[in-house]
């Protein structure tokens, strides 16, 4: 399980390394990396939810258990350091990244952790987790752009925003697919397959071209407390709730792991697009997604002691 786990995370951190040394190196124009983020944000992304929701198998899975295990500890987190913004030395910018690093999660690492560990039932498992955690997620990050941002938005703004963000209209386009049994066509499904699984090489190779290594000395506290969060709060919470409402075996297993996964590629995008601190988000990707080479094989530990 350890050994499957490294394997998962070392595509990722090598994915973000050679985007930074190809910035670095100036193989790439400048000017080639902003309309890549766009189309990782606005197409590719939105097409991995899409086909992920749209092809899983949800029957018999405790759905009703799980949604609100997943969702309970994200909230709590969130209104938590909402509570405490005003004691933190912070700017509103910087805080959106903090939260973002503090309830987002690498959704293409929890796929592929779960796919390795689990099988065919590790995706539609997967497909819950993503289900419940990506509307929610974004919405919240959503809300935070509007009030902390540097690029205010309206209420009309806001809702119009949080209606047309491409990650939830894909969750929300693939489960609309599912449960009408209208699925997608053989050609269309693996169009949006392609298109979905472009998503991650170009979104970490996005994160590490944006990263920038001097800047880090000047954002420890705020990345420590994302991290302190993402890996401690979150899934405290998470086994808090699957012993008081009984979840137990994979499902408990994909909660718990869902809840610990590092932060999310898409996290650096989004600070780009609404106003955001995007250098304090990539570096605490970064951390996070190094970080979780040591720090995940540590829940795997957990998680097969508590369930098995």
């Amino acid at each position: 399980m350890i050994v499957q786990t490294l394997v998962a995370l070392g595509p990722v951190i090598g994915l973000i390394a050679l985007g930074y040394a190809i910035r670095a190196r100036g193989f790439l124009a400048p000017a080639f990396w902003r309309p890549a983020e766009r189309l990782c944000y606005f197409i590719l992304l939105p097409a991995l939810f899409i086909h992920g929701t749209a092809t899983a198998d949800l029957a018999g899975l405790p759905i009703g258990l799980m949604a609100p295990v997943l969702a309970g500890p994200v909230v709590l987190a969130a209104l938590g350091l909402v509570a405490a913004q005003r004691r933190l030395d912070l700017d509103g910018p910087a805080f959106t990244s903090v939260l973002q690093g503090s309830i987002r999660f690498n959704n293409y690492l929890g796929l592929s952790i779960a796919l390795a560990l689990f099988g065919p039932d590790g995706v539609a498992l997967a497909a819950i987790a993503n289900t419940v955690l990506v509307p929610l997620v974004n919405v919240i990050c959503t809300l935070a752009f509007a009030r902390y941002g540097s690029e205010k938005l309206t209420l009309g703004g806001t809702l119009r925003s949080i209606a047309t963000n491409p990650l939830i209209l894909g969750c929300v386009i693939g489960i609309l697919l599912n449960v009408t049994g209208v699925g997608l066509p053989p050609g269309i499904s693996d169009l949006v397959r392609t298109l979905g699984s472009a998503s991650l090489p170009l979104g970490l190779l996005c994160v590490g071209a944006a990263l920038e290594l001097r800047s880090m000395g000047r954002n420890v506290g705020a990345v420590a407390l994302a991290t302190v969060v993402k890996f401690s709060v979150l899934p405290g919470l998470g086994i808090a709730g699957c012993l008081l409402l009984g979840l137990t075996g994979e499902p408990a297993a994909m909660v718990i792991l869902f809840l610990s996964l590092p932060t999310a590629s898409s996290a650096y995008v989004m600070a780009r697009a609404l106003g955001g601190d995007s250098r304090l988000m990539a570096s605490t990707i970064t951390l996070q997604t190094v970080a979780g080479v040591l720090y995940l094989p540590f829940v795997f530990l957990v998680i097969r002691a508590l369930t098995g």
